[in-house]
Protein backbone atom coordinates (compact mmCIF):
# COMPACT_ATOMS: atom_id res chain seq x y z
CA UNK A 1 0.00 0.00 0.00
CA UNK A 2 1.07 3.92 -0.16
CA UNK A 3 -0.66 6.40 0.82
CA UNK A 4 1.86 9.84 0.21
CA UNK A 5 1.01 13.00 2.02
CA UNK A 6 3.59 15.73 0.86
CA UNK A 7 3.26 18.56 3.62
CA UNK A 8 4.19 22.18 3.13
CA UNK A 9 7.57 20.89 1.01
CA UNK A 10 9.70 23.69 -0.16
CA UNK A 11 12.82 23.92 -2.19
CA UNK A 12 14.98 26.71 -3.31
CA UNK A 13 18.04 27.06 -5.21
CA UNK A 14 19.54 30.29 -4.34
CA UNK A 15 17.13 33.16 -4.70
CA UNK A 16 14.66 31.04 -6.55
CA UNK A 17 12.06 28.79 -5.49
CA UNK A 18 11.30 26.04 -6.91
CA UNK A 19 8.56 24.26 -4.96
CA UNK A 20 6.37 26.93 -2.73
CA UNK A 21 5.31 25.46 0.44
CA UNK A 22 3.55 22.68 -1.93
CA UNK A 23 0.79 20.30 0.14
CA UNK A 24 -0.76 16.97 -1.49
CA UNK A 25 -2.00 14.05 -0.42
CA UNK A 26 -2.45 11.01 -3.02
CA UNK A 27 -4.10 7.75 -2.13
CA UNK A 28 -3.20 4.57 -2.40
CA UNK A 29 -3.70 2.76 -6.17
CA UNK A 30 -4.16 6.35 -7.51
CA UNK A 31 -2.33 7.07 -11.12
CA UNK A 32 -1.72 10.49 -10.13
CA UNK A 33 -0.05 12.93 -12.75
CA UNK A 34 1.76 16.37 -12.08
CA UNK A 35 1.20 18.04 -14.98
CA UNK A 36 2.43 21.99 -16.50
CA UNK A 37 4.81 23.19 -18.32
CA UNK A 38 8.68 23.48 -18.64
CA UNK A 39 10.43 25.32 -15.20
CA UNK A 40 6.79 24.92 -12.85
CA UNK A 41 8.53 22.29 -10.59
CA UNK A 42 6.55 19.08 -11.30
CA UNK A 43 10.28 16.96 -11.90
CA UNK A 44 11.95 18.51 -9.01
CA UNK A 45 8.55 17.54 -6.58
CA UNK A 46 8.71 13.61 -8.37
CA UNK A 47 12.76 13.77 -7.75
CA UNK A 48 11.72 14.76 -4.02
CA UNK A 49 9.15 11.85 -3.83
CA UNK A 50 11.60 9.88 -5.14
CA UNK A 51 14.29 10.71 -2.47
CA UNK A 52 16.96 12.47 -5.50
CA UNK A 53 16.23 15.91 -4.10
CA UNK A 54 16.06 17.00 -0.10
CA UNK A 55 13.06 19.27 0.61
CA UNK A 56 14.48 22.85 2.40
CA UNK A 57 11.16 23.01 4.35
CA UNK A 58 8.23 20.06 4.94
CA UNK A 59 8.08 16.69 5.04
CA UNK A 60 6.80 13.51 2.96
CA UNK A 61 5.66 10.58 4.37
CA UNK A 62 4.86 7.39 1.93
CA UNK A 63 2.73 4.60 4.41
CA UNK A 64 2.56 6.46 7.49
CA UNK A 65 6.46 6.90 7.32
CA UNK A 66 8.71 9.85 6.93
CA UNK A 67 10.88 9.84 4.12
CA UNK A 68 12.00 13.04 3.95
CA UNK A 69 15.62 12.13 4.90
CA UNK A 70 15.63 8.20 3.58
CA UNK A 71 17.77 7.51 1.13
CA UNK A 72 16.46 7.15 -2.09
CA UNK A 73 17.41 3.04 -2.55
CA UNK A 74 15.22 2.51 1.07
CA UNK A 75 11.99 4.14 0.04
CA UNK A 76 11.03 1.18 -1.97
CA UNK A 77 9.78 3.57 -4.96
CA UNK A 78 10.58 2.97 -9.11
CA UNK A 79 11.53 5.30 -11.27
CA UNK A 80 10.98 5.48 -14.98
CA UNK A 81 13.38 8.77 -16.37
CA UNK A 82 12.69 10.36 -19.22
CA UNK A 83 15.65 9.20 -21.25
CA UNK A 84 15.22 5.35 -19.88
CA UNK A 85 18.35 5.61 -17.95
CA UNK A 86 19.14 1.72 -19.53
CA UNK A 87 22.99 -0.21 -19.23
CA UNK A 88 23.97 -0.11 -23.01
CA UNK A 89 26.36 -3.25 -22.26
CA UNK A 90 23.73 -5.21 -20.45
CA UNK A 91 21.13 -7.42 -22.18
CA UNK A 92 16.88 -6.51 -21.72
CA UNK A 93 17.09 -9.72 -18.98
CA UNK A 94 19.87 -7.72 -16.91
CA UNK A 95 18.58 -3.97 -16.87
CA UNK A 96 15.37 -5.63 -15.79
CA UNK A 97 17.02 -7.54 -12.81
CA UNK A 98 19.55 -5.26 -12.01
CA UNK A 99 17.41 -3.77 -8.89
CA UNK A 100 16.70 -6.97 -7.51
CA UNK A 101 20.38 -8.29 -7.82
CA UNK A 102 21.49 -4.69 -5.57
CA UNK A 103 19.00 -5.67 -3.23
CA UNK A 104 20.60 -9.56 -2.79
CA UNK A 105 17.73 -11.72 -4.19
CA UNK A 106 18.77 -15.55 -5.26
CA UNK A 107 19.65 -16.24 -9.06
CA UNK A 108 16.20 -18.40 -9.11
CA UNK A 109 14.72 -15.69 -7.41
CA UNK A 110 16.26 -13.00 -10.03
CA UNK A 111 15.24 -15.23 -13.06
CA UNK A 112 11.49 -15.80 -11.79
CA UNK A 113 10.86 -12.33 -11.06
CA UNK A 114 12.55 -11.45 -14.45
CA UNK A 115 10.73 -14.16 -16.22
CA UNK A 116 7.37 -12.73 -15.06
CA UNK A 117 7.79 -8.98 -15.73
CA UNK A 118 9.39 -8.96 -19.01
CA UNK A 119 6.37 -11.54 -20.10
CA UNK A 120 3.85 -9.08 -18.87
CA UNK A 121 5.56 -6.36 -20.61
CA UNK A 122 5.26 -8.82 -23.55
CA UNK A 123 9.16 -8.70 -23.96
CA UNK A 124 9.65 -12.23 -22.77
CA UNK A 125 11.04 -13.05 -26.18
CA UNK A 126 14.09 -9.99 -26.18
CA UNK A 127 15.54 -10.73 -23.16
CA UNK A 128 18.76 -11.13 -24.61
CA UNK A 129 18.94 -8.86 -26.66
CA UNK A 130 21.19 -5.15 -26.15
CA UNK A 131 19.35 -1.80 -25.74
CA UNK A 132 20.96 -0.46 -29.44
CA UNK A 133 18.99 -3.82 -30.39
CA UNK A 134 15.52 -2.55 -29.67
CA UNK A 135 12.88 0.16 -30.61
CA UNK A 136 12.20 2.91 -28.73
CA UNK A 137 8.72 1.41 -27.50
CA UNK A 138 10.61 -1.69 -26.50
CA UNK A 139 13.52 0.47 -24.64
CA UNK A 140 10.22 1.98 -22.62
CA UNK A 141 9.00 -1.14 -21.81
CA UNK A 142 12.01 -2.54 -20.42
CA UNK A 143 12.59 0.98 -18.33
CA UNK A 144 8.84 -0.12 -17.00
CA UNK A 145 9.76 -3.65 -16.15
CA UNK A 146 13.34 -2.38 -14.18
CA UNK A 147 10.98 -0.17 -12.39
CA UNK A 148 8.17 -2.28 -11.64
CA UNK A 149 10.22 -5.62 -10.68
CA UNK A 150 10.92 -4.74 -7.50
CA UNK A 151 7.52 -4.70 -6.29
CA UNK A 152 7.76 -0.76 -5.32
CA UNK A 153 5.53 1.06 -3.19
CA UNK A 154 4.99 3.87 -5.44
CA UNK A 155 5.93 3.96 -9.39
CA UNK A 156 7.73 7.26 -10.33
CA UNK A 157 7.30 7.98 -14.20
CA UNK A 158 8.81 11.37 -15.06
CA UNK A 159 7.95 11.88 -19.11
CA UNK A 160 8.50 8.45 -20.07
CA UNK A 161 6.44 8.83 -23.08
CA UNK A 162 8.42 12.00 -24.76
CA UNK A 163 10.59 10.28 -26.74
CA UNK A 164 8.18 8.33 -28.52
CA UNK A 165 5.81 9.06 -32.00
CA UNK A 166 2.63 10.05 -31.52
CA UNK A 167 1.15 6.87 -32.24
CA UNK A 168 3.55 4.51 -30.01
CA UNK A 169 3.04 7.41 -26.96
CA UNK A 170 -0.82 6.73 -27.52
CA UNK A 171 -0.24 2.76 -27.41
CA UNK A 172 2.31 3.14 -24.05
CA UNK A 173 -0.29 4.87 -22.63
CA UNK A 174 -2.62 1.98 -22.63
CA UNK A 175 0.15 -0.42 -21.67
CA UNK A 176 1.35 1.67 -18.64
CA UNK A 177 -2.41 2.43 -17.09
CA UNK A 178 -2.99 -1.44 -17.48
CA UNK A 179 0.04 -2.45 -15.57
CA UNK A 180 -0.82 -0.01 -13.08
CA UNK A 181 -4.41 -0.72 -12.59
CA UNK A 182 -3.74 -4.83 -12.42
CA UNK A 183 -0.84 -4.37 -9.94
CA UNK A 184 -3.04 -2.20 -7.92
CA UNK A 185 0.63 0.18 -7.21
CA UNK A 186 0.77 4.07 -6.70
CA UNK A 187 1.48 5.78 -10.03
CA UNK A 188 3.27 9.24 -9.89
CA UNK A 189 3.42 10.78 -13.41
CA UNK A 190 4.94 13.78 -14.98
CA UNK A 191 3.97 15.31 -18.28
CA UNK A 192 3.47 19.03 -19.66
CA UNK A 193 1.37 16.75 -22.15
CA UNK A 194 -2.34 17.49 -21.00
CA UNK A 195 -3.77 14.69 -23.40
CA UNK A 196 -1.62 12.55 -22.05
CA UNK A 197 -2.87 13.81 -18.47
CA UNK A 198 -6.72 13.55 -19.41
CA UNK A 199 -6.17 10.17 -20.74
CA UNK A 200 -4.44 8.24 -18.35
CA UNK A 201 -4.76 10.16 -14.50
CA UNK A 202 -7.23 9.33 -11.57
CA UNK A 203 -6.46 12.88 -10.43
CA UNK A 204 -3.75 16.01 -11.64
CA UNK A 205 -2.10 18.41 -10.17
CA UNK A 206 -1.56 21.49 -12.68
CA UNK A 207 1.23 23.26 -11.35
CA UNK A 208 2.49 27.10 -11.57
CA UNK A 209 5.04 28.41 -10.60
CA UNK A 210 5.70 25.68 -7.73
CA UNK A 211 2.57 25.67 -6.57
CA UNK A 212 -0.52 23.64 -7.32
CA UNK A 213 -2.95 25.87 -9.44
CA UNK A 214 -5.62 23.88 -9.58
CA UNK A 215 -6.31 20.03 -8.38
CA UNK A 216 -9.12 17.77 -10.01
CA UNK A 217 -10.58 14.78 -11.81
CA UNK A 218 -9.33 14.85 -15.60
CA UNK A 219 -13.22 15.50 -16.31
CA UNK A 220 -13.35 18.57 -13.71
CA UNK A 221 -10.06 20.61 -14.84
CA UNK A 222 -11.41 20.06 -18.18
CA UNK A 223 -15.44 20.98 -17.43
CA UNK A 224 -14.55 23.38 -14.40
CA UNK A 225 -11.35 25.08 -14.77
CA UNK A 226 -11.24 27.64 -12.11
CA UNK A 227 -8.30 30.26 -13.55
CA UNK A 228 -7.36 31.33 -16.52
CA UNK A 229 -4.43 29.32 -16.22
CA UNK A 230 -6.37 26.10 -16.24
CA UNK A 231 -8.89 26.93 -18.78
CA UNK A 232 -6.07 27.85 -21.16
CA UNK A 233 -3.45 24.65 -20.21
CA UNK A 234 -5.93 22.18 -20.36
CA UNK A 235 -7.65 21.96 -23.63
CA UNK A 236 -8.27 25.23 -25.60
CA UNK A 237 -9.95 28.16 -24.72
CA UNK A 238 -11.09 31.02 -25.40
CA UNK A 239 -10.67 33.65 -22.59
CA UNK A 240 -12.44 36.78 -23.28
CA UNK A 241 -12.61 39.88 -21.45
CA UNK A 242 -16.05 40.94 -20.08
CA UNK A 243 -17.85 44.57 -19.21
CA UNK A 244 -19.05 43.73 -15.99
CA UNK A 245 -20.64 40.85 -13.95
CA UNK A 246 -24.24 40.66 -11.60
CA UNK A 247 -25.93 38.12 -9.77
CA UNK A 248 -29.58 37.67 -8.91
CA UNK A 249 -28.34 34.72 -6.12
CA UNK A 250 -29.27 31.99 -9.10
CA UNK A 251 -27.13 32.98 -12.11
CA UNK A 252 -25.20 35.12 -12.81
CA UNK A 253 -24.92 37.87 -15.58
CA UNK A 254 -21.90 38.98 -17.63
CA UNK A 255 -21.84 41.33 -20.47
CA UNK A 256 -19.66 41.06 -23.15
CA UNK A 257 -19.44 43.39 -26.26
CA UNK A 258 -22.72 44.81 -25.46
CA UNK A 259 -24.73 41.57 -25.02
CA UNK A 260 -25.87 40.04 -21.91
CA UNK A 261 -24.44 36.65 -21.20
CA UNK A 262 -26.71 34.24 -18.44
CA UNK A 263 -24.16 32.08 -16.97
CA UNK A 264 -24.38 29.41 -13.97
CA UNK A 265 -23.92 30.90 -10.25
CA UNK A 266 -20.36 31.14 -8.90
CA UNK A 267 -18.83 32.53 -6.49
CA UNK A 268 -14.98 34.06 -7.73
CA UNK A 269 -13.73 36.98 -6.25
CA UNK A 270 -11.41 39.61 -7.91
CA UNK A 271 -10.61 40.02 -11.06
CA UNK A 272 -12.29 37.35 -13.76
CA UNK A 273 -12.55 36.85 -17.16
CA UNK A 274 -14.84 34.24 -19.45
CA UNK A 275 -13.47 30.73 -20.58
CA UNK A 276 -15.36 29.86 -23.51
CA UNK A 277 -14.59 26.28 -25.31
CA UNK A 278 -14.36 26.83 -29.12
CA UNK A 279 -17.38 23.43 -28.80
CA UNK A 280 -18.92 25.48 -26.29
CA UNK A 281 -20.23 28.49 -28.85
CA UNK A 282 -22.70 28.00 -31.34
CA UNK A 283 -23.11 30.14 -34.48
CA UNK A 284 -25.86 31.38 -36.55
CA UNK A 285 -26.64 34.06 -38.73
CA UNK A 286 -26.20 37.87 -37.82
CA UNK A 287 -30.04 38.27 -38.55
CA UNK A 288 -31.48 35.44 -36.02
CA UNK A 289 -29.09 36.94 -33.40
CA UNK A 290 -30.83 37.01 -30.26
CA UNK A 291 -30.92 38.62 -26.65
CA UNK A 292 -28.18 36.59 -25.20
CA UNK A 293 -26.46 36.39 -28.79
CA UNK A 294 -23.08 38.53 -29.24
CA UNK A 295 -22.06 39.76 -32.93
CA UNK A 296 -19.04 38.96 -34.79
CA UNK A 297 -17.39 38.58 -38.29
CA UNK A 298 -15.55 35.90 -39.43
CA UNK A 299 -11.96 36.32 -40.31
CA UNK A 300 -11.74 32.55 -41.50
CA UNK A 301 -12.32 28.61 -41.67
CA UNK A 302 -10.54 26.33 -41.30
CA UNK A 303 -12.11 22.30 -42.27
CA UNK A 304 -10.25 19.81 -40.46
CA UNK A 305 -12.21 17.19 -41.38
CA UNK A 306 -15.21 15.73 -38.71
CA UNK A 307 -15.27 19.61 -37.23
CA UNK A 308 -14.26 23.17 -39.24
CA UNK A 309 -12.55 25.46 -36.97
CA UNK A 310 -13.90 29.19 -37.10
CA UNK A 311 -11.71 32.68 -36.18
CA UNK A 312 -14.72 35.28 -34.95
CA UNK A 313 -14.05 38.69 -34.67
CA UNK A 314 -16.08 40.54 -31.95
CA UNK A 315 -17.06 44.05 -32.15
CA UNK A 316 -14.60 45.00 -29.73
CA UNK A 317 -11.45 43.58 -31.51
CA UNK A 318 -11.33 40.03 -29.72
CA UNK A 319 -11.10 36.98 -31.55
CA UNK A 320 -12.66 34.02 -30.65
CA UNK A 321 -12.29 30.41 -32.02
CA UNK A 322 -15.74 28.33 -32.80
CA UNK A 323 -15.36 24.78 -33.44
CA UNK A 324 -18.66 23.57 -35.62
CA UNK A 325 -19.20 19.64 -36.20
CA UNK A 326 -19.06 19.50 -40.44
CA UNK A 327 -22.22 17.76 -40.20
CA UNK A 328 -23.59 20.87 -38.67
CA UNK A 329 -21.38 23.63 -40.43
CA UNK A 330 -23.01 26.47 -42.47
CA UNK A 331 -19.80 27.24 -44.02
CA UNK A 332 -19.47 31.04 -43.47
CA UNK A 333 -17.11 32.55 -45.71
CA UNK A 334 -14.52 35.51 -44.77
CA UNK A 335 -16.33 38.90 -43.93
CA UNK A 336 -19.85 36.92 -42.77
CA UNK A 337 -21.78 38.29 -39.95
CA UNK A 338 -22.52 36.46 -37.33
CA UNK A 339 -23.98 35.82 -34.01
CA UNK A 340 -22.18 34.08 -31.21
CA UNK A 341 -24.37 31.94 -28.63
CA UNK A 342 -22.06 30.76 -25.34
CA UNK A 343 -23.79 27.52 -24.10
CA UNK A 344 -23.93 26.23 -20.45
CA UNK A 345 -20.10 24.77 -20.46
CA UNK A 346 -19.06 28.62 -20.56
CA UNK A 347 -17.70 29.63 -16.87
CA UNK A 348 -16.19 32.71 -15.48
CA UNK A 349 -12.57 32.05 -14.35
CA UNK A 350 -9.94 33.92 -12.32
CA UNK A 351 -7.92 36.25 -14.65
Amino acid sequence: MADISIDAVAKRYGDTTIIDRLSLDIRHGEFFTLLGPSGCGKTTLLRMIAGFVTPDEGRIVIDGQDVTRLPAHKRETGMVFQDYALFPDKTVFDNTAYGLRVRRFSAADVKHKVGQILDRVELGHLQHRYPGELSGGQRQRVALARALVIEPRVLLMDEPLSNLDAKLRIQMRDVIRQLQQELDITAIFVTHDQEEALSMSDRIALLRNGRIDQLDTPEGLYARPGTSYAADFIGAANLIKIDSVQSDGDAGHVMVNGARLTLPQQEIDGDVCLAARPEHISLRDAADQGDNDVPGEVIYRRYLGFKAAYSVRLGDGQTVTVDVYSAQDPVYAPGAKVALRFESGCRLVRA
